[in-house]
């Protein structure tokens, strides 16, 4: 058997774990990483508009449209490469420091700064308490915990539309700002792709983040009573994943093709963060479970 690649900083360890393996990346259940699993196939919607590919981008139009959705004003938003961009541009500007750890990697860790924190908190995945404040808000993955764009606080929100439509490899982020330009002014010419921006009006029109929200919150129950079947320790909050105590459960399963998500970049060895993954996900993850040889509790 092929030996397995260690994980990396962060998730989407498919690719890595079909080489190693020899397989076919599409054929590998990733819950390294964790999309909105309920999302519109965005795969068959890009034939529309390859076209675009042949024009420089232009994302003033689909900003607007994400700005109208999200309910604040144009002018406090920019579209970027993903959420990493925006982390990025933000950082540049203004840098800063996480309220505490564990924290989502990116964030920047400056001994000094305005205070950044992930809503709902990765990896704990916990939605923040009325009281907690934050200079920097990363609500990557606020639309699928709550079925709202946002949860319209002051100061810098950064955004990912990667998580909300499941679409890592398009890549489409945002910052919301009352002055935005000063994290615009770092920002690459061409930085968001056209592909992305002409696909996005249609993306939007088809969101309904009440009923992705509502059916990831019931997908999570699933995912974590499974563990429990087979004797596991879950932790399972508001994020469209949980957390759960099993070491070396990513070598298991990795043979079978299903990739979970080693916690220790986050400092929390002996974890694990798996994805919520839709009614056929979660089959074949019970199946892989099996055949890697766990074996559920009775009673």
């Amino acid at each position: 058997m092929a030996d397995i690649p260690p994980a990396g900083r962060h998730g989407g360890d498919g690719p890595r774990i079909a080489r190693a393996l020899g397989i076919d990346p599409r054929t590998i259940l990733d819950l390294s990483q964790s999309p909105n699993p309920f999302a519109p196939d965005v795969a068959s919607m890009l034939a529309g508009h390859l076209d675009s590919v042949r024009r420089y981008p232009d994302t003033a139009d689909a900003a607007r449209e994400l700005a109208d959705a999200i309910g604040v004003e144009a002018e406090r938003l920019i579209l970027t490469n993903g959420g990493s961009e925006a982390i990025s541009l933000a950082a540049r500007e203004i840098g800063g420091r996480v309220s505490s750890e564990p924290e989502f990697g990116l964030h920047p860790r400056n001994p000094v700064g305005p205070i950044w924190r992930s809503d709902p908190h990765n990896p704990s995945g916990h939605l923040a308490r009325a009281e907690e404040s934050a200079d920097v808000w990363d609500e990557a993955f606020y639309p699928l915990a709550t079925g709202r764009w946002t949860a319209g606080r002051s100061g810098v929100v950064v955004g990912s539309l990667t998580k909300v439509f499941a679409f890592p490899g398009l890549r489409l982020g945002y910052i919301i700002s009352d002055d935005v330009e000063r994290f615009a002014r770092h920002q690459p010419q061409w930085s968001v792709n056209s592909l992305a921006v002409s696909v996005l009006p249609e993306l939007l029109e088809l969101a309904d983040l009440p009923a992705w929200a509502e059916a990831i919150a019931t997908a999570r129950k699933d995912l974590a009573e499974v563990f429990r079947r087979f004797g596991f320790t879950v932790e399972a909050a508001d994020a469209p994943w949980v957390l759960v105590h099993a070491p070396g459960l990513r070598e298991r399963l990795a043979p079978y093709g299903v990739v979970v998500r080693d916690c220790s970049s986050f400092g929390m060895p002996g974890y694990t963060r798996v994805g919520v993954p839709d009614s056929d996900g979660l089959a074949r993850l019970e199946s892989a479970m099996i055949r890697s040889g766990v074996e559920a509790k009775s009673g």
